[in-house]
């Protein structure tokens, strides 16, 4: 499957804004990716092992609520970051 990394996280993917990734459960497909680029994990998912309140995760189009989601090898990842600012 592919995951769009969204800019601020693309220092973790050598600038590539798509990156492929594999797994049963979005948790297993951020675990790849964080086996592939090292620390890109502690950016999305907290210490108790949620989604950071400022990301957000869809599949095909539909935000996810957690880890636990399915996915199959025809979806499509968007990581998404809240912006702030004034």
């Amino acid at each position: 499957m592919i995951v769009s990394i969204p800019t601020p996280l693309r220092s973790y993917t050598a600038g590539q804004s798509e990156v492929p990734a594999d797994g049963a459960s979005l948790e297993a497909v951020i675990a790849t990716l964080d086996r592939r680029y090292p620390g890109i994990r502690f950016r999305i998912v907290t210490e108790q092992d949620t989604i950071r309140r400022h990301i957000r995760i869809f599949i095909n189009g539909e935000q996810v609520p957690d880890l636990a989601v399915p996915v199959r090898p025809d979806d499509q990842i968007h990581i998404v970051c809240a912006l702030s600012g004034g």
